[in-house]
């Protein structure tokens, strides 16, 4: 028959006591058979309890002390953040402008595939077609174009001294000497010891730029290499973070994003190599020294949208006025012609498959882009922005229908 244990002398398992005295347990050993208590010695462990003991009362979330101290690290994490975001900002640039190129590059990849080659072959082939180009351009153009700078800067104060031939330029400056000024300072400049040692400084300066923009340069090469080889696996890796049932929708979109924005990409670039190329023979045609830096320049500017072709076209019109103001007006009328031209026929033709974005969208995108990431931003912006219409299409404005 069981023996009924005193409720004094009970097991203490599974409780706590508030004073301190030794728990009582009673479990069978030798010396102490079953149903004895005994007495259990400080630090042994009870029987049923966790190994390191019992866990205390959670953390009181309500407590000042608890909200102040997260809201600290969580402020600290983010200062570190954007610090760690703007000491890689230039990293961060030539990550973006590799991407875009190789993004642009894409769809002629992707011609090569569809005429029988591999993905590997088209890439190589692209890649050293690029390399090439841009070869036999800075091989033929970059000697004359140094050449006409140097000639430039040197000429700097005959070329303001022709200004003054100009009847309306040399009343403006027989009233406020603003030319004599600005001869007598270039002349000035050119002969004192104190600007010799600043141009030595800069050269060197200069020197080191062009270094950090040759090894900034091949790093663009080396990742837009990296990326169009292995674009579509990028891709496909972003498509397997969504869900399963997604999955295809987000593809199609993907894909037809990406098709966007590399033939915004090409499109922009030819635009931009037919205005350079237009402008260089223009120049030549009716005598504006420096053509080939000037066409250069042009077509640089032009990649930017909405803006870069007018501020190349500006450029070639001041340096046409140094020479005569007929030459600036004749530069002048050319470039309304052409930009017309190029709106309404160039534009239109080669941009047809490629990116749809009504004009003050266009314009917002620019000059927010440009505003927050200065010309990439610019550069990107309306590609970018040409995805997120597509998205409201495709995606919200058919939900909204649903509902």
């Amino acid at each position: 028959m069981s023996q009924q244990s005193d409720p004094d002398t009970a097991s203490t398992l599974g409780s706590e006591h508030p004073g301190s005295e030794p728990a009582k347990v009673s479990d069978s050993t030798p010396e102490h058979p079953a149903g004895e208590p005994r007495i259990v010695e400080e630090g042994e462990p009870v029987k049923g309890d966790p190994k390191f003991g019992r866990p205390g009362p959670p953390i009181n979330r309500n407590s000042p002390f608890y909200f102040g101290f997260l809201a600290t690290i969580g402020a600290l994490l983010a200062f570190q953040l954007m610090k760690i975001v703007a000491d890689l900002s230039q990293t961060i640039t030539l990550v973006v402008i590799a991407a875009f190129l190789a993004v642009g590059l894409d769809p002629v990849v992707r011609y090569l595939q569809r005429q029988g080659l591999s993905r590997g072959w088209s890439v190589g082939i692209v890649f050293v077609a690029v390399i090439g180009i841009f070869g036999g351009f800075a091989a033929i153009i970059i000697p004359d174009m140094v050449d006409q700078a140097t000639e430039l800067i040197d000429s700097a104060p005959d070329q303001i001294d022709n200004l003054t031939k100009t009847r309306w330029i040399n009343d403006l400056n027989a009233q406020y000497g603003v030319i004599d000024n600005m001869s007598k300072q270039l002349r000035d400049r050119a002969s004192n010891g104190t600007t010799v040692m600043q141009v030595f400084g800069g050269v060197l300066g200069a020197g080191k730029a062009v270094l950090s923009g040759l090894a900034s340069t091949f790093t663009v090469l080396i990742l837009t290499l990296y990326f169009l080889a292995s674009l579509n696996n990028i891709a496909e890796a972003g498509y397997r973070l969504v869900p399963r049932s997604r999955r295809t929708r987000v593809r199609a979109l993907g894909d037809e994003i990406i098709k966007r924005i590399g033939g915004y990409v090409a499109g922009q670039v030819a635009i931009a190599t037919i205005n350079g190329v237009c402008s260089f023979i223009m120049m030549t045609v009716i005598g504006i020294p420096y053509a080939a830096v000037l066409a250069f320049v042009v077509g640089v500017l032009g990649v930017i949208p909405l803006v870069g072709a007018t501020l190349g076209a500006i450029l070639v019109v001041l340096v046409g006025l140094f020479q005569s103001v007929q030459i600036a007006i004749i530069a002048a009328v050319y470039y309304l012609i052409y930009q017309q031209v190029e709106n309404y026929l160039i534009a239109p033709r080669i941009m047809s498959r490629t990116v749809a974005v009504p004009g003050a969208v266009a314009l917002i995108a620019a000059f927010g882009g440009g505003a927050l990431l200065g010309v990439l931003g610019a550069l990107i912006a309306i590609p970018i922005a040409a995805a997120i219409l597509l998205i409201i299409q495709e995606v919200v404005i058919p939900r909204q229908e649903e509902a």
